[in-house]
């Protein structure tokens, strides 16, 4: 039975990942700041990933899954808030790797992820995949940051995936509830100029995405975890409106998010073309191709 140790399993998509683990028979250990023991049917690992010395595996992993960060769009990037998003990300894996190079018994595969954020904005309709060079907006410099610190892990003989996750569509949570909000109200249509790329995933994707890319020796090195068909942020307004029976010609000038965000405006008015191309290469088989499928089933099923 493959034991699997997964930081960040309380958020939207830990859940998802810890219970389809669970569902196909895995043993599955959850990182917490509280107590180590039984709760809720989970084991759970004590960790302080702000306390780097403290690093320690207390049982022997096959596969470590690294969700950890905080929230990156749709806030304003105060130097407060930047500082938080960067040092969640970059602590918790320097914390997963320094407990990897003590581990007597190594796990097999580390699986970190990352975003499609790292190639910066695009706004052109190029599309990007895992060759790209990185952005250099803050986002993407988090990414570089983020996937630097998971690379550490390579030195010790494990197979490292970087998985760079897309916005993601789940009736669950995720970016649909920010999505749908300005149409449900009347409000609705492109987000600035409405040339920029939205790459997206369906989280039922994901999470078999994250699945193949801890079973699937050939996945290594940058996994772009999105949708084989980006769309631009006004052809999703269309298919948006399209679904809700709402007008989409309302446009959020660029002026305005950049005064509620600030720098923060920067992942909402830009965006990337971004197709994974790993994953096609494995013969990795999409549920939702289009970001019409998915919209439709997260509505549906709303």
């Amino acid at each position: 039975m493959p034991h699997v140790l997964v930081a960040g399993g309380s958020g939207f998509i830990g859940q998802a990942l810890v219970s389809t683990l669970l569902a196909r028979g895995d043993f599955v250990t959850v990182l917490t700041r509280g107590p180590a023991g039984l709760r809720n049917g989970q084991h759970h690992q004590h960790w302080q990933p702000d306390e780097p010395s403290s690093a320690a595996l207390s049982e022997v992993y096959d596969a470590i899954v690294n969700l950890s960060g905080e929230q990156a769009v749709g806030v304003r990037y105060t130097e407060k808030v930047k500082r938080g998003i960067l040092k969640s990300r970059v602590e918790s894996t320097e914390w997963l790797v320094h407990a990897i190079e003590r581990a007597q018994h190594k796990p097999k595969v580390f699986v970190c992820a990352s975003g499609t954020g790292y190639y910066g904005s695009t706004l052109d309709s190029k599309r990007v995949d895992e060759s790209a060079p990185a952005g250099s907006d803050f986002l993407a410099l988090v990414c570089v940051a983020w996937e630097a610190a998971a690379r550490r892990a390579e030195g010790s003989g494990v197979r490292v995936v970087r998985a760079r996750i897309a916005p993601v569509l789940s009736e669950r949570g995720g970016a649909v509830e920010s999505l749908l909000r300005p149409f449900k109200m009347f409000v609705g249509g492109p987000i600035g100029s409405g040339k920029q790329g939205f790459p997206w995933v369906h989280l039922d994707d994901l999470i078999a995405a994250l699945i193949a890319c801890i079973d699937d020796p050939q996945l290594s090195g940058p996994v772009n975890v999105c949708g084989p068909e980006p769309i631009s942020n006004a052809d999703l307004s269309v298919v948006i409106g399209e679904l809700l029976g709402r007008p989409r010609f309302l446009k959020a000038p660029s002026f305005a998010l950049k005064a509620l965000f600030g720098e923060g405006a920067e992942p909402l008015l830009g965006g990337q073309y971004a197709v994974p191309h790993a994953l096609e290469k494995i013969g990795f088989a999409f549920r939702y191709p289009t970001a019409r499928d998915a919209l439709r089933a997260v509505i549906q099923a709303s």
